[in-house]
């Protein structure tokens, strides 16, 4: 009888990230209905090739195929999506934190074709038998971290897949929720034998139980057995030393060695909590906490996800102010103001936070001359440092080009540079392979038994927590007990810390028994899936739109910048962009002192461009006044003037302007020869004088603005420039923001199409602009007094077409940046650069030449700003707007194709 055909096929697979080789010459053959453990520390390579196998990624070398179907075939991979499930690595990554648990469920179960009654029911068992039926209104981000995994978990079950892909789903949760993940998945197994599971791992006691293990390290395969076959092979007892056994240059390595404290009748404390309480308006994070920590002793701080764990450790450091109690370091009050107790403590924390740029010898210069080191000590202490964490050969290098091991040590070797008396430490080894964690705590073992390092660390791991001196269990903000690892396990009677840590939750939780059988064959029996369209689906469609909705109405600062930002804009350029120059203080040097200088003076002060200031007399008060600001035009009429006028002489008038501003001074000379002109003419009249004037003259009407006034020019082209902006940045941020919260990766492994994602990423911001719009036109009409004397149709539906290619621009955008900020600056640059240089907003398009006409040519802009004044001003109707409506309409499939074009169903 032939063997089944295997359910993923992976040959001479070969990835590379820039010149870095993530995955070598990697084969496989996993056969169907077995549970696939991966296995290795971070950065061989697990992620890259999972999310290679669920078509997240882009295949470069080899060939994969899974369950049949080619990766390199887009139809394959299409028809795949709706038989693979895959959960990525990071605590709810593929999850939505403003949504609820049931709203995330039911976001996926549209992206499946479940409706109706059919997908209620089906969200409804998932809640059930994971356990968070309770919680199903609670937002996403508010659940702890097994809770978020058993989310997650639901929405790759929801429809049914043939093949399960978890990347560490484990990792980062206590024991207790570890091992309900695990139950949950062989009660999976159980009723679904089909089913294929492959899992990545760090966790050596998970991958015991598995029907297969794929050993890898630096990117490459190690070994491919069953885990009795594996030990069989490396001749050992635990699977941990059998992963050693296979490390290259390995051989030798010898097991971590705990070295018994010697304990002393007095011992001095370095951490004392006396009855710790925080709380957070209505909620208690901690309660009535009390610890005792001495000086030398490693004290390890265990508990469940969201416990209180990290609140408690910033009390405890001073960081943060206790609701009621205190916390005491080294006989004195924990004070984040006291620098003399800061220098006693270090900290490291869960994720490499030093600065990638600088070298391992810069950083640990760096942080040793923040602590205050004097300067001659400083070069002695880095030499010391990188001798004793091993990091000598390295001290040149960047830290981004060194192993996670390494980088972890570097890490400590930081937080030791001045030399202080208590190491705190967030989960240390998180993902560091077993050879560099025991290195890790050989150092660790090392500052506390020969130099009274007092450590108090945090981890998961409880062959970790076993090697500390005392550890304390915490759960929903209290401590459950503090003892000695073996004192622990003895008082619950376990086999080891792992069962006694979920005795001792499960007491304090008074956990109910586990979901019936009868509930999870409900959820795991076979549910109808809708066959959708591969081209476009209007229910995939619909669920991404009402989940950016629902998205966006959560997200005050959004919310604020999408309704808002606008009209905040329109109001501040309203009152702002005022282009008419009117009230200019002047005054006037009359030298001849006659009715007719006075008339003319007159001339100027009663004109409403020109205010009149007391008189000037002499050029040194003339200079004074105008060097100050207070005038801004100075009329010098000679002694004479009158006389000289009425003989018909010419006559010189002086006209002293402010030349400072060109702009104003021109418009001020030409105020000052408009109303002398004027005034000539009435003179001329009034004496019956006709010498120096034509028989003919042309009088100036303005058909449209007739009182030339720049707010109802400028308003109408204001409205394009914000309808432009604030729409295409909202939309461009809404893409982004989900490659850098990583839920990216639903849209690469659900059979969404890219049309649909950008459709329902767009139509919130299309609405959203549509009023704004409103609103910028009830502001421009009843604010600015600014009338509409044209058809408010022909600019409703030409402002509809802007507001969609505003929002493709965001999209087109989104495309190329992979963070909200670069998103942010990128499109602001984008949008308002050729909008108000190259499509009439000050200067004609005719009047353009070269690459700046054609620019505002086809910048759509150009053609909603003719729309928007011809409606204002020129009382055009929709018949007379055409020539301008049509290239809008036609700019909308051009953007959405591009758009479609340029976003990646796969990651590279």
């Amino acid at each position: 009888m032939s063997a089944p055909a295997p359910v993923i096929s992976v040959r001479d697979v070969n990835h590379h990230y820039g010149d870095k080789l993530a995955l070598a010459d990697i084969n496989l053959a996993i056969p169907p209905a077995v549970t696939v453990g991966i296995i290795g520390p971070d950065g061989v390579g697990k992620s890259t090739l999972l999310s290679l196998l669920a078509g997240a990624r882009q295949l470069q070398h080899g060939t994969i195929e899974v369950l049949g179907e080619s990766l390199r075939s887009h139809r394959g991979r299409a028809r795949l999506y709706q038989r693979v499930a895959y959960m990525p690595q990071g605590l709810g990554k593929n999850l939505y934190p403003t949504l609820s648990v049931y709203e995330n469920i039911d976001f996926f179960a549209g992206l499946f074709g479940l409706q109706g009654t059919a997908k209620h029911q089906r969200i409804l068992q998932l809640l059930e038998a994971t356990g968070l039926a309770p919680f199903q209104q609670r937002p996403a981000g508010k659940l702890s971290g097994g809770m978020k995994q058993k989310l997650g978990l639901c929405c790759a079950l929801i429809h049914d897949p043939d093949c399960l892909i978890l990347d560490e789903p484990t990792t980062g949760i206590d024991p207790l929720s570890r091992r309900q993940f695990w139950q949950l998945i062989g009660a999976i197994r159980a009723l679904q034998p089909q089913l294929s599971i492959l899992v990545a791992t760090a966790y050596m006691e998970e991958a015991a139980s598995f029907d297969w293990l794929v050993a890898m390290y630096n990117g490459r395969i190690l070994s491919q057995a069953t885990p009795a076959d594996l030990l069989a092979q490396t001749q050992s007892i635990t699977l941990e030393q059998a992963f050693v056994r296979l490390l290259p240059h390995e051989q030798d390595y010898q097991p971590f060695q705990v070295i018994p404290r010697q304990t002393r009748d007095a011992q001095e404390l370095a951490i004392e909590a006396r009855h710790l309480t925080m709380r957070f308006g209505d909620f208690t994070a901690v309660k009535d906490v009390n610890l005792q920590v001495h000086q030398g002793e490693i004290f390890g701080f265990l508990g469940s996800n969201g416990c209180g764990k990290t609140t408690t450790m910033k009390m405890l450091t001073g960081l943060l102010q206790a609701s009621e109690g205190e916390a005491w370091l080294f006989g004195a009050p924990a004070d984040k103001s006291s620098l003399a107790v800061r220098k006693r403590v270090g900290y490291m924390t869960q994720q490499f936070s030093l600065f990638s740029e600088l070298t391992v010898r810069q950083n640990l210069a760096l942080h040793a001359r923040l602590f205050g080191l004097p300067k001659r000590k400083i070069d002695d202490r880095i030499e010391a440092m990188a001798a004793e964490f091993e990091l000598t050969d390295m001290v040149d290098s960047l830290p981004s080009d060194l192993p996670l091991g390494d980088r972890q040590r570097l890490s400590l070797a930081v937080a030791m540079i001045h030399q202080p008396e208590l190491l705190i430490l967030d989960e240390p080894t998180s993902g560091v392979d077993p050879v560099a964690r025991d290195k890790f705590w050989r150092i660790m073992m090392k500052l506390a038994r020969e130099q009274q390092v007092t450590i108090f660390i945090s981890t998961h791991f409880m062959n970790e927590a076993e090697r500390c001196d005392r550890i304390s269990l915490m759960h929903a903000g209290e401590v459950l007990v503090t003892d000695t690892p073996q004192t622990i396990i003895a008082k619950q009677q376990a086999d080891s810390l792992d069962d006694a840590f979920v005795a001792y939750l499960q007491q304090a939780i008074q956990k109910s028994a586990p979901p019936s059988d009868r509930s999870q064959q409900q959820l795991f029996s076979r549910h109808a899936v809708s066959k959708q369209s591969t081209i476009f689906s209007w229910r995939r469609w619909w669920s991404h739109l009402r989940r950016e909705s629902i998205e966006l109405m959560r997200d005050p600062i959004r919310l604020v910048m999408a309704s808002l930002g606008s009209v905040i804009l329109m109001v501040v350029l309203g009152y702002g962009m005022n282009m008419d120059i009117e009230n200019l203080s002047f005054a006037a040097l009359d030298r001849d002192k006659t009715s007719l200088s006075r008339d003319y003076i007159g001339s100027l002060s009663g004109s409403r461009y020109f205010d009149e200031h007391a008189p000037v007399s002499s050029y040194d008060e003339l200079d004074q006044r105008m060097r100050t600001g207070e005038l801004n035009l100075v009329i010098e009429i000679p002694s004479g003037f009158a006389r000289d006028l009425h003989r018909g002489q010419a006559v010189e008038i002086g006209a002293w302007i402010d030349g400072s501003l060109p702009m104003r001074g021109e418009s001020v000379q030409g105020y000052v020869q408009g109303i002398h002109n004027h005034w000539i003419q009435q003179q001329a009249r009034a004496q019956g004088l006709t010498n120096g004037w034509g028989i003919a003259k042309i009088e100036s009407r303005f058909r449209y603005n007739p009182d030339v006034k720049s707010l109802p020019a400028m308003m109408p082209a204001v409205i394009p420039l914000l309808l432009l902006m604030f729409p295409a940045i909202l939309t461009s941020l809404a893409v982004v923001r989900e490659k850098e919260l990583g839920s990216i990766l639903n849209f690469y492994v659900t059979p969404t199409t890219k049309l649909e994602f950008l459709m329902g990423k767009q139509v919130p911001y299309v609405v959203l602009g549509m009023a704004n719009f409103a609103i910028l036109m009830l502001l421009a009409v009843y604010l600015f007094n600014v009338p509409v004397t044209g058809s408010g149709l022909a600019l409703t539906f030409a402002t509809l077409c802007y507001v969609i290619i505003a929002t493709a621009f965001g999209l087109i955008m989104s495309a190329f940046v992979r963070s909200q900020i670069a998103a942010l600056f990128g499109t602001t640059l984008a949008t308002i650069i050729p909008a108000a240089q190259f499509s009439g907003l000050i200067t004609p398009v005719p009047s353009l030449e070269g690459g700046a006409r054609v620019m505002g040519e086809i910048f759509p802009t150009t053609y909603h700003i003719i729309v928007t004044r011809g409606v204002f001003s020129k009382a055009l109707q929709l018949n007379d707007l055409w020539p301008a409506l049509w290239p809008l309409v036609l700019t909308i499939p051009v953007l959405m194709s591009i758009g479609v074009m340029l976003l990646r169903k796969q990651e590279r």
